[in-house]
């Protein structure tokens, strides 16, 4: 079976990559002969990954552009080309573009995303919001892909996003399927508090008593780290430890500074390798406004790590309150939050249900993945 794959860029931190890596490698394994479509790619090659010539080959679409829709726009039109020009079985994006058969919605809903945005945003925000051309662009795109009678299947990462593609767009029941990522269990596995709790907490100066909270992701404002930062003030002695890279950086070092949180948060940017900050921490944090279903979180539960989320994230149907986690009912909510926060430290809570968090990730496993999605692709090429 032929099948081409498309997502432009590559980001060594971003969740999507990860997907579409660990996907490669996964596939290339079930004999599906893979090309993927993007501008570029340099993704994890160590120990047999995924990478060319390991299963798969690279065909690079990279036209030249200047700014964000010009960027978008001009690289969906060379894709199309290219796969004018090229035989493939089954064609599935990654990104908003209409000459796909599969197309996979892990970047959720751009419509429901700025509906979200807008509900926190200020009057100059929101105005700025609406005449953001980048945003005209995508979501004209989006309705273009889920308009597109070449479209035979979404694939949603969580009930969630499959209900907003259904209530936004109407499509019928039989195209959209939910698959979750699959996690590398033995790579992100509880064993790795044994290895790096102690050595990761010795180089930030925080006792093995000290309750840590961990936030691994980029989108800083979207993923909710200013309330998380808030919500830390009616915590009392707990540190959280934050993991990625984003151009606000800057604002939220100053943010912690003035709430007087300075010793107890600690920013370590961008990291190539997550494992030892799951390994160090107590309890996983991702209050956002908006997220479809984020590798971080299973990756964070495969560590035996609870999850405390807002019921806007797809990880949230995965989390009974009290049991793997929390789920806070509203991202914005900052007392809510706080409370869940304090919930998770109670003395051997968060050990309870970190192993209950393990045990509810297991079936996720990535050869799962790959087999629910070549069981699709047999479907849909038994009826094409």
């Amino acid at each position: 079976m032929k099948i081409a794959l498309v997502r432009q860029r590559y980001n060594p931190y971003g969740g999507a990559e990860r997907f579409v890596e660990r996907a490669l490698a996964a596939l290339a394994a079930q004999n599906v002969e893979l090309t993927l479509l993007a501008r570029a790619w340099s993704g994890d090659t160590r120990s047999g990954g995924a990478g060319p010539g390991n299963g798969w080959r690279m065909l690079r679409c990279d036209p030249f552009y200047i700014g964000r829709v010009w960027r978008d726009w001009s690289f969906a039109r060379a894709v199309c080309a290219a796969l004018k020009s090229r035989s493939f079985d089954l064609v599935q994006s990654h990104e908003r573009i209409a000459c796909c058969d599969v197309y996979r919605a892990g970047d959720g809903v751009h419509r429901q995303w700025l509906a979200n945005r807008k509900r926190a945003a200020g009057a100059w925000e929101r105005i700025a919001l609406a005449l953001n051309p980048y945003h005209w662009y995508t979501l004209a795109a989006e309705r273009r892909l889920f308009e597109s009678p070449r479209l035979r299947a979404v694939i949603c990462n969580s009930n969630m996003v499959k209900e907003e593609v259904r209530r936004h767009f109407g499509l019928a029941e039989s195209k959209l399927r939910v698959i979750y990522s699959g996690v590398d269990l033995a790579a992100f596995h509880p064993d790795l508090r044994q290895t790096w709790r102690a050595r990761k907490r010795a180089e930030l100066g925080i006792a093995d008593t000290v309750m840590v909270y961990l936030f691994v992701g980029s989108g800083f404002r979207r993923k909710g780290v200013p309330q998380l930062l808030r919500a830390l003030t009616g915590v009392r002695d707990a540190h959280l430890v934050v993991v990625g890279a984003d151009r606000e950086l800057p604002q939220l070092r100053r943010m912690a500074e003035q709430l007087k949180l300075s010793g107890r948060v600690h920013f370590t940017g961008g990291q190539e390798h997550v494992e030892p900050w799951y390994g160090m921490a107590d309890c996983f944090v991702l209050p956002t406004l908006y997220d479809p279903f984020p590798n971080a979180a299973l990756e964070a539960m495969a560590c035996g790590l609870p999850l405390v989320t807002s019921s806007q994230c797809g990880a949230a149907e995965l989390i009974e309150s009290g049991v793997e986690g929390y789920v806070c009912r509203d991202a914005l909510d900052v007392v809510e939050l706080a409370r869940c926060l304090s919930l998770a430290a109670a003395p051997g809570q968060a050990r309870r249900m970190g192993a209950a968090a393990r045990r509810r990730v297991e079936p996720f496993s990535l050869d799962g993945m790959a087999q629910q999605l070549t069981r699709l692709y047999a479907d849909l090429m038994a009826t094409k």
